[in-house]
């Protein structure tokens, strides 16, 4: 058969090896926490920047905000896997986690509240401008009965949206 290697980007990090022992589980959470808290951070100055409507500056952080995604991913997955030593070995830095991460989780949905009522306001103002423009262009004819026509596909012309800022 013929196999190929996979090669990893260089960028991409190297797979964690198991951590086995309770310094290593404990060292894994410290790291969890510490991720979580910059990641707070990062999310928390997007959420201010879009409340006041500096979406460009926000936007500058989607760079810092997806690599500490990454982190908290890889993290959160291998804690998962050593779940069971954690809450054997230390339950107390287990629950800190946990209300942490609850934290964390209670921030995130402000932020994503945020995110989102940004977008259907901008939506909002795209299809307002959308309509206006389409009125303008709309011919004002009449049928036989003295009713407004319904215009046509070719008297509706689309407008072009630049989604870079």
């Amino acid at each position: 058969m013929n196999q190929r290697p996979q090669h990893r980007p260089a960028s991409a990090p190297a797979a964690r090896p198991a951590t086995s022992t309770p310094p290593d589980v404990a060292r894994l959470a410290n790291e969890l926490t510490e991720v979580m808290s910059a990641l707070l951070v990062v999310v928390e100055q997007e959420t201010e920047f879009v409340r006041a409507g500096k979406i460009r500056e926000g936007m500058r952080l989607e760079a810092q905000k997806s690599d500490l995604s990454r982190r908290y991913m890889l993290a959160v997955e291998h804690l998962k896997s050593m779940q069971k030593m954690l809450a054997q070995t230390d339950p107390e830095l287990l629950a800190t986690l946990r209300r942490h991460h609850e934290t964390f989780r209670a921030l995130l949905q402000v932020n994503l509240t945020v995110l989102a009522t940004a977008h259907a306001v901008s939506e909002g103002i795209v299809r307002g401008v959308n309509a206006e423009v389409q009125r303008r262009n709309i011919p004002n004819t009449y049928t036989a009965n003295g009713q407004r026509a319904a215009p046509g596909p070719r008297n509706m012309t689309p407008i072009a949206v630049s989604r870079t800022l």
